[in-house]
Parts: C-alpha cells; sequence; structure tokens
C-alpha cells in the first residue's frame, strides 16, 4: 500500500503501554491504522530523520499493525516523548507536504477557533441590522450582519465558526469555468491556500502539495443573499483539511433585464490563516488570471510563508525584550469603550457602516498634517478618549487598546507581497488628560505606533512572556492566566496567561483599531480587464470576527472619504449601544479640524459628548469550571474503566460517536485534561478501583492530555494499562481510530 492509497481523511492510533523503564530502553509503541508496511517505514524515517537523538526501530506485524520502539538519548534518560515528537507520529506530514510551526498571534486566533465560548442562554440571535450613524451615513448595500453560529455544522475537526466574509457584484461578462480556473490556478502557486492545522501535540500549520479550490454556484430562485450569508457561516470550516478559503457564486437574476440584480461572489476564509491584506492579495493573483484566460503565469510565490518562518526563526529578540519590557499597559489602564452593564440578550456579530464626506476626510487629513501626524493618529486619538470618558475618572489616566499592522514592511525581500496571516495586534497604550492639550495627545498616539511599528513581528503571547513580573506580596500567589490546554502551549518563552501586576493585553477584555491602507488593483490589470468588459468591484465586509468586544476599521474608498467600519460582539455591546458609541467616535472625528488653537485641550473635545449617554458593555462571565470526572456509561461493576480525556480542541462528537458504538462491558468516563496536575490521579485511581484497568484515551489534544496524565499517575501494578491516542480527523474518523486502538489494548491478539 502506497500512501496514496491510505483512505483520506484516514486517522491514525497510537497504543502505549506505561511501564517501568530501565535506563535507556525504549519507549514501545503499538501503529493501528490505515498504514502499510511502506507507510509505517516513512513514518518511522521521518521520525528518524526529524528526531536524530532518538533511535527508532520498526516491526512491521501486518497492514494495519506495526511496533515502533523509540530510544532515547543515553545521557538525557527520557522516559516520557518530547511534544514534538508526538506530533509527528500522531500527524504525519502529507505526501509532499511541509509543516510549518504556528507561533504569535496566528496560535492565539486558531486557540480561540478550537475553543469557543458557548452563547449565553436566553440570547438572541437575530440579524443585527447594518446602519450608518448621521445624515452622512453610507446607505450602500453591505450584506447585513450574519446571525452568530457556534460552527458546528461541517466543521469537523475543530470549530469552524469566527469566519470572516467578503463579497462584491460581478460587473461585466461572467465565465464560470474560467473563473473556477482562475481560482485552482491560484490555489497551485500560493501555498497558502494549500495549508491546514494540525494541533495534535503542537499548533503546526500543514502546508499540502495538492488541493482544490472550493467554489460553488448558487441560483438567486434557491437561496436569497441573507440566507446565504447565515448558510456560508454556519458551515464554518474543518481546520484540519487544507483550504481555508471558499467561494460561492450568487448567479445573477434570470432575465437579465436593467433592474436585475449582478451576480455576486461571496469569498470566506478563516482569520487564523489569512488577514484581509492577503486576501486583497490573493484577489488580485485571481484577477490577473482571469485576464490571462484562466491561468497564472508562473510557479508557485516566493517568497511565502515558508520563507517569513525562517525569517521570523532568525530574528534577535533583546531589543524587543527590553521594549515591551517598559511599555507593556499597566494594571489600571483603561481598555473598554462602555460601562459595565447586564446581559445583552444579543448574540453573534454585529456591523455598522459610516462614511465621512471626501470634504470632511481632507479636513480631517489636513488638521492632523499640520500637526506632523496622519489621520490614524486622529483615529487613534478620538478611540483613546473614548475609552477614557468609559472609565468615568477625573485627572491622568493610561489607557491601552489594539492597533493593527501589517507586519509586511519588514526587512524580508518581498514580504509586502506574502499573502498569509503576518498582521497582528499590538497594544498600544497612552495616558490621557482631560487637562493637556489635543496636539500632546496627537503626539502620544503618533510616537507610539512609530515605537510599535519596530517589532511588527511581536505577539501578545510573546509580550506576556516578556513583561515584568512583579514579586507576589507574602503568602499571595500570583492569579493564574487562562491555560492555554494540552497542544496549545505558546511559543518559546511564552507563558498561558497574563504576567502578574500586566494590564490587559490585545484580546479578551480589549478592542481594536485598524487603519487599512488602499487595497486597488494596478493600473495596468484595471486595463486589461476593462477590455474583456470587465470592472473589478471594491470587496466589501460582512460581520466577521472581531476578535474581541469590537474592531474598529477604517479604509478610504474610491471617492476620498473615510468609511469606518464597527464590528462587535452583540453578547458584550449589543446594538443600541454600539450604534451610540460609533456615533459618538464620528462626531469626534468630525469635530477634530475646529480645534485649531495650539491650547485646545483634551477636555474640551470631550465635553462636546457631555449630554450623550455612555455605552453599556456587559460584564465577562468567567468559564463555568469543569466537573473533575463525568460518568459516561457505568458499565459492569468489575469490567476495565475507559478514561477519555477532554482539551480544547478535541474533534467535536467524537467522543460521543464512541462511547454509542462501543459495545464491551467497560466503564467509560470523562475528565478534563487541564484540571489541577495533582488533582486527576486521586480522582482516576478513585474511578478504576481495586482490580480495574484503567485505558486513557483521547483524540487529538485530548490524547496527548491522556500520554501526560499516565506519566503522573503512579504505577501501580495495573493501574495505567495503556494510552490510546490519535491523530486530528473529522468526529466519525476520530471516533473510529479510537475504537481501533482500544480493541486492540482490551482484546487479546489472535
Amino acid at each position: 500500500m502506497s500512501s496514496q492509497d491510505v483512505p483520506q481523511g484516514a486517522v491514525l492510533a497510537v497504543v502505549h503501554e506505561p511501564v517501568a523503564l530501565a535506563p535507556g530502553g525504549p519507549l514501545v509503541l503499538e501503529l493501528r491504522g490505515p498504514l502499510g508496511p511502506a507507510d509505517a517505514e516513512t513514518v518511522a524515517a521521518r521520525l528518524a530523520q526529524r528526531h536524530r537523538a532518538f533511535g527508532v526501530a520498526l516491526d512491521s506485524h501486518r497492514p494495519g499493525h506495526h511496533t515502533l520502539r523509540l530510544t532515547p538519548p543515553a545521557a538525557g534518560g527520557l522516559a516520557a516523548l518530547p511534544a514534538d515528537l508526538l506530533a509527528d507520529l500522531l500527524a504525519p506530514p502529507p505526501p509532499g507536504g511541509e509543516i510549518l510551526p504556528v507561533t504569535g498571534h496566528q496560535q492565539t486566533l486558531l486557540r480561540a477557533a478550537l475553543t469557543p465560548a458557548p452563547a449565553p442562554a436566553g440570547t438572541s440571535t437575530s440579524t443585527s441590522t447594518s446602519t450608518g450613524t448621521g445624515d452622512n451615513s453610507d446607505s450602500s448595500d453591505n450584506g447585513g450582519s450574519s446571525e452568530g453560529s457556534d460552527g458546528s455544522e461541517g466543521s469537523d475537526g475543530g470549530d469552524g465558526g469566527g469566519v470572516e466574509q467578503l463579497y462584491w457584484d460581478w460587473s461585466g461578462p461572467l465565465d464560470v469555468a474560467r473563473f473556477a480556473a482562475a481560482w485552482q490556478s491560484v490555489v497551485d502557486r500560493e501555498c497558502v491556500l494549500r495549508a491546514c492545522f494540525d494541533w495534535v501535540a503542537a499548533p503546526r500549520l500543514v502546508l499540502h502539495a495538492r488541493a482544490e479550490a472550493d467554489i460553488a454556484v448558487c441560483s438567486p430562485a434557491a437561496v436569497t443573499w441573507p440566507q446565504l450569508l447565515r448558510r456560508d457561516r454556519a458551515r464554518g470550516f474543518a481546520l484540519h483539511r487544507p483550504g481555508l478559503l471558499r467561494l460561492t457564486l450568487l448567479a445573477a437574476e434570470p432575465g437579465g433585464g436593467a433592474g436585475a440584480a449582478p451576480p455576486r461572489v461571496l469569498l470566506t476564509y478563516h482569520p487564523a490563516l489569512l488577514d484581509e491584506r492577503g486576501v486583497h492579495l490573493l484577489l488580485r493573483e485571481f484577477y490577473r488570471a482571469y485576464a490571462a484566460g484562466g491561468v497564472l503565469p508562473g510557479g508557485e510565490r516566493r517568497p511565502d510563508l515558508r520563507d517569513h518562518a525562517r525569517w521570523l526563526a532568525g530574528q534577535d529578540t533583546t531589543a524587543a525584550r527590553q521594549f515591551w519590557a517598559r511599555a507593556v499597559p499597566p494594571p489600571r489602564a483603561a481598555t473598554r469603550p462602555g460601562r459595565p452593564g447586564g446581559a445583552t440578550g444579543q448574540s453573534g456579530p454585529g456591523l455598522l457602516h459610516t462614511r465621512l464626506r471626501a470634504p470632511e476626510t481632507f479636513r480631517l487629513r489636513s488638521w492632523a498634517a499640520l500637526r506632523g501626524a496622519a489621520e490614524s493618529s486622529a483615529l487613534h486619538l478620538v478611540w483613546a478618549l473614548l475609552l477614557y470618558r468609559a472609565a468615568g475618572v477625573a485627572g491622568p489616566l493610561p489607557v491601552s487598546f489594539g492597533v493593527q499592522l501589517s507586519g509586511r514592511d519588514i526587512a524580508l525581500p518581498g514580504a509586502a507581497g506574502i499573502p498569509g496571516l503576518l498582521d497582528s495586534p499590538l497594544p498600544m497604550t497612552v495616558t490621557v488628560d482631560p487637562a493637556a492639550p489635543l496636539a500632546g495627545l496627537l503626539h502620544q498616539v503618533r510616537d507610539t505606533l512609530l515605537d510599535l511599528a519596530a517589532y511588527p513581528w511581536a505577539s501578545t503571547e510573546t509580550i506576556r512572556a516578556w513583561a515584568p513580573r512583579p514579586p507576589a506580596a507574602p503568602g499571595l500567589a500570583a492569579a493564574p492566566g487562562p491555560a492555554a490546554g494540552p497542544g496549545l502551549a505558546a511559543g518559546p518563552g511564552a507563558v498561558a496567561g497574563p504576567a502578574a501586576g500586566v494590564g490587559p493585553l490585545c484580546g479578551a477584555g480589549s478592542t481594536l483599531v485598524r487603519f487599512d491602507g488602499p487595497l486597488v488593483l494596478p493600473k495596468v490589470l484595471r486595463s486589461e480587464l476593462a477590455a474583456q468588459g470587465v470592472h473589478a468591484d471594491t470587496p466589501r465586509s460582512a460581520a466577521g470576527a472581531t476578535g474581541g468586544p469590537l474592531t474598529l476599521a477604517a479604509r478610504h474608498d474610491t471617492a476620498g472619504g473615510l468609511v469606518l467600519g464597527l464590528f462587535h460582539d452583540r453578547a458584550q455591546l449589543a446594538d443600541e449601544d454600539a450604534a451610540a458609541l460609533h456615533s459618538q467616535c464620528v462626531r469626534l472625528l468630525r469635530a477634530l479640524p475646529e480645534f485649531r488653537q495650539a491650547q485646545a485641550s483634551a477636555g474640551q473635545l470631550l465635553d462636546l459628548l457631555a449630554r450623550a449617554a455612555i455605552p453599556r458593555m456587559a460584564r465577562p462571565v468567567p468559564p463555568a469550571p469543569h466537573p473533575a470526572l463525568t460518568v459516561l456509561r457505568p458499565g459492569h461493576p468489575h469490567a476495565d474503566v475507559i478514561c477519555l480525556v477532554t482539551a480544547p480542541g478535541v474533534p467535536a462528537g467524537s467522543y460521543d460517536l464512541f462511547v454509542r458504538g462501543h459495545r464491551g462491558p467497560e466503564k467509560i468516563v470523562a475528565v478534563h485534561g487541564d484540571g489541577a496536575p495533582g488533582m486527576l490521579p486521586g480522582v482516576l485511581h478513585q474511578a478504576s478501583g481495586p482490580g480495574r484497568r484503567l485505558v486513557l484515551c483521547g483524540c487529538g489534544p485530548g490524547g496527548r492530555a491522556a500520554y501526560e496524565l499516565a506519566q503522573r499517575t503512579p504505577h501501580a501494578p495495573g493501574t495505567v494499562a495503556a494510552v490510546v491516542m490519535t491523530g486530528i480527523g473529522d468526529a466519525a474518523a476520530s471516533a473510529s481510530a479510537l475504537a481501533r486502538g482500544v480493541r486492540s489494548v482490551l482484546t487479546p491478539p489472535p
């Protein structure tokens, strides 16, 4: 059997029987799955190549059953498998594929995608209306806001919710076959479109050698535009499969008269893989291919994600560490633009759009330029004032919010053209003093942004690691931060939660301000398309994942106006409060050019909002604690115990399918792998009872958690019979692999 014969979506199961090892003795693992001898040899050879410190020996018994012996380094005397070796074993790369580490902001987004927050009980998921604010609101069709979704439908192997959607009307003749061929040509050229994620033991990006463009065509008679948006969002993505970008064509209305709607293109992508600028770079390549008849000239793009990963790994972090040791937000920094309030009763993403006319935009730009700053600094100034106002204090106060840096103006030749997730939100912290001149605050945000721009590759994870940690008071321990969860540990030197005494960083509880540059097609390409009767419309955003309570996005339109989009989480900021906040932001921006005097203060600008109510935001609700142990099936009183270890990223539904399909007499329980390290072994000992063997099992990161739990469990005779670990697949494939491994432990071999 060759690697090409392995069934698509098949998942490997690995069985380990923990026993006391002699110093330098091998770790013995049984490979159970769709592997022939040649495939097993390939896996063993890759392990030997990537982990030279280990001795690797393989015995093939029959197809689907192989024994792997890993001898640890003699000097180290290791009795446990490192995470990277376990990842290579459980999730070997596809034929011709490559693996890159997931670090920084991408790791944060992947973790968020795998551990979605449950919707509060009793919330409304009705569509939030996308409206403008004020008399200059943008009345163009923006598609409305979509309902919230947990991504459970069609998102096996990781919650695919939190997708981003762009759309545009197709102007001119449309050849669907040429459209599909052009996108396939882009997929063949751009490795990011052949990428997916693996988080079985450590977060990794898997680049496949081949992938198919995901394109669907819908009839307007079968689905309306709002329905299409909702269905597409609910579909989510299977993060373990390549192709985390798809397109849907809503065909033109029948008849094609003057008033008929033109074809509309919906492009959906996962924000853990691509940023919006990367998507626009891919769109540029698509139009190049379409103009050339459906084939993009040239080979694979270089530089690409692989080159960026190598560049990133070679960076000297000394200066960045020193900078963030003093620039991290203080604990008392204001980060929320609303006062604490109760539950909103709503859920899902919301979106508001407002447009400043071109003359208003010019006045704002001129006001900032006369003071040595860009209009983006004016936007940052206004947002800092709104955060200060919501804090309700008198006198100076530090405020902090995230600013998005493109990450493409780095010292890597060609980095500006790399599609992928290169941007990163970094915390901007300034001190707002209502009595100080506005110009001083403007210069603060300008200079802070220039400092941040020196380290666009930094991330929240690394900043937390670099932040100073003041000693805890006697008798007090630092409060732990949110756990990363097994299989999703932070990168080198990073920590899972915020450092003690460090203010909130970008992420939960903070807001994000983006100022996107112009994203226009080259003039030559537009001319080529126009010669064929095609006009490339500017894509617009539907409501998408905000990555926090809200994101304020600004960009210029083709007429020179400034368009402000407010993306908000309706569970934290209700529609009414979001509209009020958006209106107040626009009002301050329009008023700024009137404050020409050098001594005009920040407080004077805020006085314009004296009669406006301060928006309210829902108080953060801590997650409910997990029970230490849950009995899923009582089983026979004297039968062995199967323990399913849960962890963030276990394929949804896989354990349910396993329990329903298991026919043996064994008792089945579940424990949470992120529980207290000293508690679980005792809980497991009580669950097993005298004379019962314990089989620890887990799919994906649950497998790694089961393995680590076995290392912490006292090795009393017969306590842990075996550990069964699987790779990542959809629910059915994961449950099947788990059952295969469990059967090999419970049933004596023939």
